[in-house]
């Protein structure tokens, strides 16, 4: 993957269809100048983004550039509040965006991160964690309102998706990057880029609420499952999703002959019991 260097342009990020879950908050800071912790804390309050135990959600500035341990990382969060942000880091900013945007989801991830901490406090991490840090580094959530989209996802049988039937997912089905990790390569796509996704049922009329209306449904739903456990149990419950397939993420993808690359298109493990 390509650095990106962290330079800020707003009206660049605001025009790639692959940040859109966030823009609604992109267009809220500054035009000029890489947001800094202050200016993502009132980002935060103006959303009255809280952590599981209420707290208000406050990005500070580690201390020093030491690699912080996930059990104090979170457990920061989760006791006070306070999400550590590096300065001028696009995987942080990221972070904080995510925040704003899917609260109680990512609420949800810091405590159930603290409590599979409490019960295994040593150095290893559980298949718990390893599901709750893959969706929240490159997570996606697929909303759809027709199920039979959903399951060529799961079967992997992207040609069929996104060429036979593109005007049904162009109708019926949208797709939310949640992972900070993803947005981040989201600045310089490459190819293979590759989310960990959940699925949505959703109705039709879901598609004709605003996006922030959108988010707010999603965020709850998502807050619920990463709660009630079951997609915590095996790394497998996350699809596997190349987002440069996804209609208009990517100017080659309107030709056929794109999704004929296996390397990107990969035909994928056989079904498990993805049902989330």
């Amino acid at each position: 993957m390509t650095a990106v260097t962290p330079r800020w342009n707003r009206a660049a990020l605001l025009a790639s269809p692959l940040l859109h879950t966030v823009r609604p908050f992109i267009e809220a800071l500054p035009a000029d100048a890489f947001p800094d912790t202050g200016v993502l804390s009132a980002l935060a309050q103006r959303f009255d983004v809280r952590n599981a135990e209420g707290l208000p959600i406050r990005f500070v500035t580690p201390t020093d550039e030491a690699k912080v341990a996930a059990c104090d990382y979170e457990g920061r969060a989760y006791r006070t509040g306070e999400v550590l942000t590096r300065a001028h880091s696009w995987h942080d900013c990221f972070n904080a965006l995510a925040w704003c945007a899917f609260p109680r989801a990512k609420a949800a991830i810091n405590r159930a991160h603290m409590r599979e901490i409490e019960r295994q406090p040593d150095s290893r991490r559980s298949v718990a964690r390893d599901v709750l840090t893959l969706f929240d580094e490159d997570g996606m959530v697929v909303a759809a309102s027709d199920s039979t989209l959903i399951e060529l996802v799961r079967n992997f049988r992207w040609k069929e998706l996104f060429v036979s039937r593109r005007a049904d997912v162009r109708a019926y089905m949208r797709f939310y990057i949640f992972g900070h990790a993803l947005h981040e390569k989201a600045l310089a796509p490459y190819r293979g880029i590759t989310a960990k996704a959940i699925f949505l049922p959703v109705t039709p009329t879901f598609f004709e609420q605003p996006p922030m209306a959108q988010l707010a449904t999603l965020d709850a739903a998502v807050g619920e499952r990463i709660a009630e456990g079951a997609m915590l149990q095996s790394t497998a419950t996350l699809q596997p999703l190349p987002i440069l397939g996804v209609p208009d993420w990517h100017a080659q993808n309107e030709s056929p002959d794109y999704y004929d690359d296996p390397w990107q298109f990969r035909p994928g493990r056989r079904r498990t019991a993805n049902a989330q």
